[in-house]
């Protein structure tokens, strides 16, 4: 019987052979890293046209002639930052929507401080978010603008819709929660379980950091190993690596969330489910689904680890509207937006499907009541302009508006 002989010399072969080539990475990945890399974000041209205490009115500077009679206005939510639908150029939902011809306008909620954490649903919908569309509408002299929110932005954007049907055209909302009786995603089912009184009672505003650490713990393994572990495979790919950094900065861009929108959030919609039952209040309004009878295009995504398809898909059945589309992408929560494959079912279609829908009349009355007039409110409206840079907009101040019910709720807190 021969003896099998171990092939020493093609192993130490083989073992050399890798040496080189991590030696190669290696040096090559140091190159890359210590070499100029361009992680800037939101770099496309806009201007800072409204502002009112912390929040901005982004409206982003043409890159083709207006083709949409009706200018759209973006909501996205009050965790993380608008930033990711300008990620980067070239993978930009803003770019698509310019290069299409609408006339972009974006809400920055921007960094709530100790003194916001009485801000609730009803000064953010009926507060803010009504004297930026009041102030849009105002500008291009038309009754009604179309509206698209994203995840929170999004809920807050059917939540107005209902509110103030009189006032949207379209409705766009994606990966937007709606139902939140469902055992699919984790944070659903944490949720549920929260004593919300006791964190916001402790912290005020929720904290950014805890924010992220519950995200991450959504899928730990994905979010805090597998990504790294993929990073240092691809150190040596600049182009790799400066949107790794983008993500990066942009997942711990967060601002802290006022404690009153948490508690309402998680009080009336993860535990109540009370928004597509058409019984959530707010400002002691009813917000009846069955006024959303505009147009309305749901999208959300497959694999959607924070915002299921069970959270999202009910949407289009509950509501008033005859014109209804419901579109489920086989993506997650962020790849619609951020995925090179994705920007080509995203950003166009919903561009198409306004441009279907896009002729207007134009505004009867001259005497509307403005925002800063409107007993409802009780915001001062402030408009001002910044000059226009490639990278954004020069900060705008203003003196910071007090608001009535705010100073109520604090009295009475």
């Amino acid at each position: 019987m021969s003896q099998t002989k171990i092939p020493v010399d093609l192993i130490l072969s083989k073992l050399a052979e890798d040496a080189e080539k991590a030696q190669s990475r290696a040096h090559k990945a140091s190159e890359v890293l210590l070499d100029d890399l361009d992680t800037d974000l939101a770099q496309t041209p806009y201007e800072v046209v409204y502002q009112e205490d912390r929040v901005k009115l982004k409206h982003y500077l043409p890159r083709t002639e207006i083709r949409y009679q009706t200018p759209l206005l973006v909501v996205y939510a009050l965790i993380n930052r608008e930033t990711m639908l300008d990620l980067q150029p070239g993978r930009s939902v803003v770019e698509r929507f310019l290069d299409a011809g609408i006339d972009l306008y974006m809400i920055d909620w921007g960094y709530p401080t100790r003194k916001d954490r009485f801000l609730g649903f009803d000064d953010h919908i009926n507060g803010y978010m009504d004297n930026v569309i009041d102030f849009i509408r105002e500008k291009h002299a038309v009754e009604k603008i179309n509206l698209m929110g994203i995840c929170m932005g999004g809920t807050f954007s059917v939540i107005y819709s209902a509110l103030h049907p009189d006032k949207i055209k379209n409705l766009v909302t994606t990966v937007t929660p709606t139902n939140f009786d469902t055992k699919k995603g984790l944070l659903h089912v944490w949720m549920e379980h929260l004593d919300v009184d006791r964190v916001v009672d402790t912290y005020g505003n929720l904290p950014a950091d805890m924010m992220n650490l519950g995200f991450l713990l959504l899928n730990p393994a994905r979010l805090m190993i597998d990504k790294y572990v993929g990073f240092m495979e691809n150190m040596d790919n600049k182009q790799f690596v400066e949107n790794f950094v983008r993500m990066e900065k942009w997942i711990f861009d967060s601002p802290d969330l006022p404690g009153e929108v948490f508690r309402q959030f998680i009080k009336d919609c993860y535990q109540g489910n009370k928004l597509i039952q058409s019984q959530l209040e707010v400002d002691g309004q009813r917000v009846d689904l069955q006024k959303l009878t505009m147009p309305l295009l749901n999208i959300y995504g497959k694999y959607d680890h924070l915002v299921p398809p069970e959270a999202c898909e009910q949407l289009v059945e509950r509501v008033g509207s005859t014109d209804t589309e419901d579109l489920c992408l086989d993506t997650g929560h962020i790849g619609i937006y951020v995925s090179s494959k994705f920007q080509e079912a995203f950003a166009p279609k919903i561009a198409g499907w306004l441009k279907e829908r896009d002729q207007i009349p134009k505004k009867k009355s001259p005497s509307r009541k403005t925002a800063a007039n409107k007993p409802s409110a009780g915001l001062k409206k402030t408009v001002q302009k910044a000059k226009p840079s490639k990278d954004k907009a020069q900060p705008v101040t203003q003196p910071k508006s007090s608001r009535s019910r705010t100073a109520s709720k604090a009295t009475n807190g």
